[in-house]
């Protein structure tokens, strides 16, 4: 259960459900109640294939690229930094786009599986392995699914101002988890050179 909860929160941060809520909502506010679903259900599929096919393949190009886990870390973090801070500091109000494809682009990705999502991914592999990481995505696939068929709902309830301080803090938490990455990326990259040196 703990290296469930340790794999499914870096996901629920860097997927930030309620943080794209009010993107959502401005994507879909006019269109139908089964216009809203079929783009919920186009979203949700595409995040994960591309989570699925990144999952699998990104440590192959890895190897092909010559670049370490420890390597990715870093620059990882340095991704998650950049992106939590740039939602930090600034709120893009969404636009109209075409209904048949903002399922896919924008809501599907960047939104919630993006490159905040996809760096976890590859480090949560290293620590916990296919099964769990997959898990925990799928998991956390299902709470925006869940999040985006009672946005109306949940958009009431929270209100404007609620949303926008919700998505703030977990971007603060997404921040602080970069940092993280790259703190152990570091420590990672220190230990294998010692461990190249001659005894």
């Amino acid at each position: 259960m703990q290296a469930f909860l340790l794999s499914f929160i870096p996901i629920f941060v860097a997927m930030d459900a309620i943080g794209i809520l009010p993107m959502f909502m401005g994507f879909t506010e006019h269109l139908k109640k089964r216009e809203k679903i079929k783009i919920i259900t186009q979203s949700i599929m595409t995040a994960f294939l591309i989570g699925i096919v990144f999952l699998f393949l990104g440590t192959w190009i890895f190897k092909i690229l010559g670049v370490q886990v420890s390597d990715f870390k870093i620059a990882g973090g340095l991704v998650l930094l950049t992106i939590s801070l740039r939602d930090l500091l600034q709120y893009d109000k969404g636009h109209k786009l075409s209904a048949d494809t903002m399922g896919a682009v924008p809501i599907g990705t960047p939104l919630i599986t993006g490159p905040a999502v996809l760096t976890t991914i590859i480090i949560l592999l290293d620590l916990y392995g296919v099964p769990l990481t997959i898990f925990s995505f799928v998991a956390n696939l299902i709470v925006v699914w869940v999040t985006f068929l009672f946005a109306d709902a949940i958009s009431r309830f929270l209100g404007k101002a609620g949303s926008k301080a919700i998505s703030k803090i977990a971007h603060l938490l997404l921040a602080a988890i970069a940092v993280m990455m790259m703190r152990k990326g570091l420590i990672d990259t220190v230990a294998y050179f010692l461990a190249q040196k001659p005894a």
